[in-house]
């Protein structure tokens, strides 16, 4: 199967499982909801990594903190961002964190204009455009899981540098679930033991973390970094898809517009890190080439780009 479609595949995992995790807030509460899902996922990830903190130092023990600190904070903010607002536009206003993270610290004028774009396009959600003028704690929400999300993507890469393997992301997971026990129990009460309720989330953890991580894994074997990013950037636009088709959520035109501005802009930051990754590889072959003696041939092949790493959607 093409790695872009296992890619699609995932990414329409996650979002459709969320649409399903939002059916369930009535019953178990947003936090009982993010409760499920991160035991459910927990369970699956110590089971296979066995995870020991015997040996870690303080800092490691400090990173992992934070990144579990992290992500109870942006699977809960989400939630209950996706229960006051339509799923489309909670995704849309979160995407913020990723874009944000991606043209941190560049220099090229192109990438201002897609923040510009991107700003746009939410600051036409924050100004109203559903059937009626958007909740403004959800925008709020929305806007603190893209700032987690940002955290999340950039604690993931001391992770992957700290521990081997999942060992981080299933200690960081086992912890989320801790702190997410108190606001879980109180939201959910009793409704999490009924099996309507612990089965829907079980199915938000394999739907939302452990099929978009298994395809990812595969799809990145094979997929360039900048083909991952441009397929990522269409998250936005599968969330609103899913609200249609699971939540009967139909935007009106100034929200399908506002969402369309943040996945171009997604699209076109990618595109351009993509061209300029490119550039500065050509730039290397040249010099390396010039380097060499008069009818000397190589046989080493030119820096291609470098590989993604997996991953900008959360896992929890």
């Amino acid at each position: 199967m093409p790695p872009q479609l296992l890619l699609l595949i995932g990414i329409g995992s996650v979002q459709f499982g969320a649409a399903f995790a939002a059916k369930l807030f009535d019953q178990a509460g947003p936090a009982g909801v993010v409760l499920l899902r991160l035991t459910f996922a927990a369970l699956v990830l110590v089971a296979l990594t066995r995870p020991r903190l015997a040996g870690r130092s303080r800092r490691d023990l400090v990173t992992v903190a934070g990144f579990g600190l992290v992500m109870a904070c942006m699977n809960w903010s989400f939630y209950e961002s996706a229960h006051r607002l339509p799923l489309g536009v909670a995704v849309t206003v979160e995407f913020i964190g990723p874009l944000g993270v991606a043209v941190a610290g560049s220099r090229r004028l192109l990438d201002l204009v897609w923040v510009t774009l991107a700003g746009t396009g939410v600051a036409l959600l924050a100004l109203g455009g559903s059937h009626q003028r958007l909740n403004p704690a959800g925008l709020v929400l929305a806007a603190m899981a893209g700032a987690c999300w940002a955290a999340y993507i950039l604690l993931s890469q001391r992770i992957g540098s700290r521990f081997a393997g999942l060992d981080g992301l299933a200690i960081a997971m086992v912890l989320a679930t801790v702190l997410m026990v108190p606001a879980g129990v109180v939201q959910g009460g009793a409704a999490l033991l009924r099996p309507g309720v612990l089965l829907g989330g079980c199915c938000v953890a394999v739907l939302s973390t452990l099929i978009p991580y298994s395809l990812e894994i595969i799809s990145l074997r094979r997929l360039a970094a900048s083909d991952f990013g441009l397929l990522m950037s269409l998250e936005p636009a599968v969330a609103a898809l899913a609200g249609i088709l699971v939540l009967g959520q139909h935007p009106q035109l100034r929200t399908a517009v506002a969402i369309v501005a943040v996945v171009v802009a997604s699209a076109g930051t990618t595109l351009e890190a993509a061209r300029a990754g490119a550039g500065r590889a050509t730039g290397r072959a040249a010099g390396q080439s010039g380097e060499q003696p008069p009818g000397q041939v190589t046989d080493r092949p030119a820096p291609g780009p470098e590989p993604a790493e997996p991953r900008t959607t959360p896992l929890g």
